[in-house]
């Protein structure tokens, strides 16, 4: 994983850049031997490290050499970084790149064995970003970064690496660069990519790229508007053809276009009409995700576009469909009688959705979050369903608004991975709050369900198995292996050194027996939920499902009439059963 070979004596500096992964509740590391996201993050540094060095900008007399290790799938040897950069006349950087609040803690960990070695690191990402763009002061965890010699980054690094490599040359980083007051134009900047051995190391060679910066929606719970504002700053088509091509020239061609909200870049249709020229025309094999809003179908032409240029999972904003709730989360844009139209007409593209739902509002309660799981299931013709806790994460609305009020949050940043409760809540407690967290999956992802999922999949032209596939993979992630499915990947790693300090090490017999058997019974649970998964795919294949049903919302929204679902009209959900007729829009 390095940089291109050079030619002659030359000094040479190394660039390593981590994306951290985060511990696990019994305080290992989350990793695996294939992860399932990519990192757009270090992509981006990559490619702006790779122009750099492209450029000679430490001078022509030194070689930069490059380095990429993605944690949640590499092994991170503090050891080795320090053999290496140690043994180059002209030293080295460390960068932990994209940390996010849940990363942060990993990262330090990291980062001061790096710096007790001498070694110069730089952390920079969301963290951060959010909270040197949201907080009056400095917290703690950023000052005791700074107290241990580690410089942080804030903002955005393109147009701004040469000076980054240049001081790391020099030796003399800077404490702090903070770049959140000048957001910097994307068009025209280095290419995102990583070499072919690092995208294979995640299920479905995946790589990210932005195709756009920026929302203009003011979701109080989000980071992105407050760390890459609200103004649509975005790569041209030019740019994200060259993205293409660089990395079809190494056999890859699955990409996760991480826009926060693809539908909201003002160069969308410029960008889908070139990738659509790069498949129909030049046939190329472009398989694309991307990120929207729920208004995403009223745009003209968007969700044809897309199918046309590749995309065939889109992630939806869905958020919630408590009207109260979207109106306290700033979201006015999300509108349940809008919904089923949005559904239908991906699925009219072949496009697998996927829509994140948010417990955790202050009018939500155990009973009020399974009572809406069922409407979703009886009336929405939602694929996977992915649940995440209302957190009030550094660099959001939220959480200014808490650290205002002196709300109790918790300290450990490395609870705020969207799977944990870390405030209060008005009306749930907090262990009612984190069980009906646990109980949601199952209450979506029931073997009836299932079947509803498999049997509407085949209606608008889904590999029935393939469906089952991804249920049975995202409720497994949560089930067995206790991690978001955003986290998820195949075969889960530990390692006995790798455990956060502070804990003790455990003694190699235990360690190794527990992981062996955690092994063992997991794969039994694996064995016993695919059985159950196996049994609604039969179900649906022999069923009489050919005759398929939808019923009403509340009011005939088809002819587009905005209706909305208010927990107090809304009567409870009947439970499914087992042949039950599948609400799905005609293709």
């Amino acid at each position: 994983m390095s940089a291109r070979g050079t030619s002659g004596k030359k000094k040479t500096f190394h660039v390593v850049l981590i994306k951290p992964s985060h511990y696990d509740d019994d305080g290992y590391v989350i990793q695996w031997l294939r992860s399932s996201i990519p990192s757009n993050t270090l992509a981006i540094l990559y490619g702006l490290a790779l122009d750099a060095a492209s450029r000679h900008v430490l001078g022509c007399d030194v070689a930069i050499r490059l380095h990429a290790y993605d944690e949640t799938n590499t092994r991170i040897r503090v050891e080795r970084i320090v053999r290496l950069i140690r043994s180059a006349d002209g030293g080295g950087l460390v960068a932990l790149v994209g940390v996010q609040s849940n990363q942060y803690p990993r990262a330090m960990d990291v980062a001061r064995r790096l710096r007790a070695e001498g070694l110069q690191v730089c952390i920079g990402g969301f963290h951060v970003s959010g909270c040197l763009a949201m907080l009056p002061t400095l917290p703690p965890d950023l000052q005791e970064a700074l107290d241990l010699g580690i410089s942080l980054f804030a903002g955005e690094l393109e147009g701004r690496m040469d000076a980054l490599l240049q001081d790391a040359f020099r030796q003399s980083l800077h404490p702090l660069y903070n770049y959140m007051k000048d957001l910097p134009a994307l068009e025209g900047s280095p290419v995102p990519y990583l070499p072919a051995e690092v995208i294979h190391r995640r299920t479905g060679s995946k790589t990210s790229f932005e195709a756009g910066r920026g929302c203009p929606f003011q979701c109080s719970f989000c980071t992105i508007i407050n760390v890459q504002g609200r103004r649509s700053r975005h790569r041209s088509a030019d740019d994200v053809e060259r993205i293409v091509r660089a990395n079809a020239a190494q056999g890859v061609s699955n990409f996760f276009i991480s826009d926060d909200n693809f539908a909201r870049n003002t160069e969308w249709e410029p960008i889908l009409d070139r990738l659509i020229a790069l498949r129909e025309v030049e046939g190329f094999s472009i398989r694309l995700i991307i990120q929207v809003d729920t208004l995403s179908h009223q745009i003209q032409g968007f969700i044809e576009k897309a199918g046309r240029a590749g995309v065939n999972r889109v992630f939806i904003g869905l958020e919630n469909i408590n009207p109260d709730s979207l109106l306290s989360a700033q979201k006015r844009q999300n509108s349940i009688g809008k919904y089923r139209a949005m559904l239908d007409a991906w699925h009219a593209v072949g496009a697998l959705t996927l829509a994140g739902y948010i417990l955790g509002f202050p009018a939500d309660t155990p009973e009020s979050i399974l009572r809406d799981i069922r409407t979703i299931q009886r009336e929405l013709p939602i694929d996977l369903l992915e649940f995440f806790i209302l957190t009030p994460l550094p660099g959001s609305q939220d959480h200014r608004a808490l650290t205002d009020r002196v709300v109790a949050m918790d300290e450990d940043m490395n609870r705020y991975d969207l799977a944990h409760v870390t405030t209060a809540h008005p009306k749930m407690s907090r262990q009612a709050w984190q069980g009906i967290y646990q109980q949601a999956w199952e209450a979506y992802y029931t073997p009836a369900h299932a079947e509803t999922l498999i049997r509407r999949g085949t209606a608008w032209g889904f590999p029935p198995r393939g469906m089952m596939m991804k249920l049975f993979c995202f409720h497994a992630c949560a089930r067995i292996e206790h991690v978001h499915p955003l986290e998820g990947g195949l075969f889960r790693l530990k390692y006995r050194h790798d455990r956060r300090p502070g804990l003790p090490r455990e003694h190699p017999t235990i360690f190794y027996g527990r992981y062996l058997w955690e092994i063992v019974s997991k794969h039994s649970r694996y064995l016993a939920l695919m059985l159950r998964y196996l049994r609604a795919l039969r179900r649906a294949e022999t069923g009489t499902a050919t005759v398929i049903t939808r019923e009403p919302v509340t009011s005939p929204s088809d002819q587009g009439e905005e209706v909305e679902l208010a927990p107090s009209t809304m009567p409870n959900a009947p439970t499914e059963v087992e042949d039950e007729r599948v609400a799905v829009a005609a293709r």
